[in-house]
């Protein structure tokens, strides 16, 4: 047994411990301030839609605004692959750090951006090239901090580990939205129109300034180190490229398709829940807000508890509970959220949708992570991701305002479940990666536990070492 895989198999020090705490901390708080800054353009566009789309129709205006809304996914792919690469190849810090920086400058540009009345659709533009910008940090941002978060965990702990990075995603909404309640509680709708809109965008940059302080301070993981540092890795010259993840394919389409169904899922019940609460159910603004708020803070709250659970018992169990739930739960839950006439009832429903939608946001994290090797690991995790999510996750709220517009609303609850149950088919079908280990050390270890996860234990280093 080599030393580091001795080191593995006995109890962590206290500075280790620490080490992984302070890895956690400014992993979660930079994904955190990522996605505040990602999710509070959604929350805040039903006061800036006509700022920048002149009109009489709100869902129009709205259409339009959820059109830009997507075409931010477009860039993630690309995002993805720029960024996926350079955390393969120079490291996952340095990944994060350029991630947060790019958010920084793109909220910038949208509190910035000049109205329809004062620019015509020059502020659009701007709103775009904005989005454009957030989009490919996003897709970056998935990848490194899904990356970092799973191997700066110590072994049998990654399910835990990686749940925080939906925890730090769904509070840096529950931040916006808070932001939203606060604003709509001091200033007058008018007010909200004309100008509010702009001060949570000001904030997210304020935010990323100390994040990017915070993930300086970060220590590379293991497991990067240990490729980076290797015999080989001044000759690998193909870490983190195109050519190494075609190697690992059906991997890649995994990843795919066990997104599929839980990007629909979670931008549906998160991004669009407050439009559809007012928008269909006739619900006021800030009730409607209110309810996304309150089941955001216990939705953050079970994802530790989901990842442990995953920990004892295997990742599939969960999925598979989820794409269950998904596929036959969603037409009843929307249909009565459609006809909720009151906070607690639109809430119930809501819980009950995100604890089904916690068995995949939970640990899709560490199951992607756990299907590579740390060669490609990151670009694996980034680009089949983005390109789902792309395809799906941006494009969900567009799709489900054009069935509204179009009178075909219950349609779109249809949508939701056909997508959940092609990942229900993949979750049956793939091996289980919990035992999987993400380094020569942890293989050396016995970190992999022996389970027939698909990549055995042993064989993990060997493809590390490519």
């Amino acid at each position: 047994m080599s030393s580091s895989a001795a080191a593995l198999s006995e109890p962590p020090s206290a500075d280790e411990r620490g080490r992984r705490r302070l890895a956690l901390i400014g992993g979660s708080l930079g994904n955190l301030v990522e996605w505040y800054d990602w999710f509070v353009y959604a929350s805040f566009a039903i006061y800036f839609a006509d700022s920048f789309f002149p009109g009489d129709n709100p869902t129009t205006q709205l259409m339009n605004t959820a059109g830009i809304f997507a075409v931010g996914f477009l860039m993630r792919p690309v995002g993805g692959w720029i960024l996926g690469r350079a955390a393969d190849r120079h490291g996952r810090k340095s990944a994060l750090t350029l991630t947060v920086t790019m958010m920084s400058v793109a909220a910038l540009l949208i509190a910035v951006a000049p109205t329809y009345g004062q620019a015509g659709y020059f502020g659009a533009l701007v709103l775009l090239l904005a989005r454009l910008l957030q989009g490919m940090s996003i897709g970056g941002e998935y990848a490194a901090s899904a990356t970092y978060l799973t191997e700066a965990s110590a072994p049998g702990r990654r399910g835990l580990g990686s749940s925080f990075q939906y925890v730090s995603m769904t509070c840096g909404q529950l931040l916006g939205l808070g932001v939203l309640i606060t604003l709509q509680h001091t200033l007058t709708s008018a007010q909200l129109t004309e100008w509010g809109w702009r001060i949570p965008f000001v904030l997210g940059a304020l935010f990323a300034v100390v994040v990017f302080w915070l993930r300086r301070r970060l220590q590379e993981t293991d497991a990067f180190k240990e490729q980076a540092t290797g015999e080989d890795a001044g000759a690998d010259g193909t870490r983190g490229t195109l050519k190494a993840l075609w190697e690992h394919r059906r991997q890649a389409g995994l990843v795919m398709a066990l997104t599929l169904g839980g990007t629909v899922a979670y931008y549906t019940y998160t991004t669009y829940l407050t439009k559809y609460l007012v928008g269909s159910a006739g619900m006021a603004k800030t009730t409607a807000t209110l309810v996304s708020f309150t089941a955001l803070t216990l939705f953050a709250v079970l994802q530790p508890f989901a990842g442990m659970l995953s920990d004892r018992i295997g990742r599939r169990p969960l999925l598979i509970t989820f794409a269950v739930g998904c596929t036959v739960g969603t037409y009843p839950i929307m249909t009565a959220l459609g006809s909720a006439s009151s906070y607690w009832s639109a809430l119930g429903l809501s819980l009950l949708a995100l604890v089904i939608v916690t068995g995949y946001t939970s640990i899709n994290a560490a199951v992607k992570a756990e299907l590579f090797p740390t060669r490609v690991r990151a670009l694996g995790v980034a680009l089949p991701y983005a390109l789902a999510n792309a395809l799906f996750g941006g494009t969900a709220e567009y799709v489900a305002l054009w069935f509204k517009n179009s009178g075909r609303e219950t349609m779109f609850f249809w949508y939701v479940s056909g997508c959940a149950l092609v990942s229900l088919v993949t979750y049956v079908l793939m091996p289980d990666t919990r035992d999987a280990a993400l380094s020569r050390a942890e293989a050396g270890a016995g970190a992999g536990g022996g389970a027939d996860t698909g990549r055995r234990p042993a064989a993990a280093p060997a493809d590390a070492a490519h």
